[in-house]
């Protein structure tokens, strides 16, 4: 399966859609990352995504032990095993670059240190505002080191 290089000049046709109007291909506006929105041609559309490998950028990180599709609020829990001691990582939506079904695979946008750096998920602040603003937040500002141009 290709990975999408978040360092790489955007190769597919023209980012910017709608007439200039800023759009960026994934639905979110030119400049702006959506943590909470999964990205068009992401291909989830509500698969249940449970089970399936979790591939950053430089590795494997886990499996998908829960996943939400709600409104601007969808997100990936991810059990890390041993990698991190155990822990589980919420993933927002938005660092979801490419689902790969037949081989039960999601690969995100991220590096294994960013994904280790986050926030750390605790169970019941999945919901918390506070806290999916932080982790929005943190995600959003890895993206600031990228050239203009790159593909989000």
């Amino acid at each position: 399966m290709d990975r999408i290089d978040p360092h790489a000049a955007h190769a597919g046709p023209d980012p910017l859609r709608g007439g200039g109007q800023g759009a960026v291909a994934g639905g979110a506006p030119a400049g702006t990352f959506d943590p909470w929105r999964y990205r068009d041609q992401a291909e989830v559309a509500d698969a249940d995504l449970v089970g399936y490998k979790v591939e950053a950028t430089d590795g494997g990180i886990g499996k998908i032990d829960s996943a939400s599709h709600e409104v601007d609020g969808s997100y990936l829990v991810v059990d890390t095993g041993p990698w991190i001691f155990g822990k589980k990582v919420m993933l927002p939506a938005g660092t979801v670059n490419q689902v790969d079904h037949d081989q039960r695979t999601v690969s995100v946008d991220r590096t294994r240190d960013q994904i280790k750096a986050a926030p750390e998920y605790d169970e019941t602040s999945h919901s918390d505002p506070t806290y999916r603003d932080r982790l929005g937040g943190y995600y959003d500002e890895t993206y600031g080191a990228l050239p203009p141009g790159t593909a989000r």
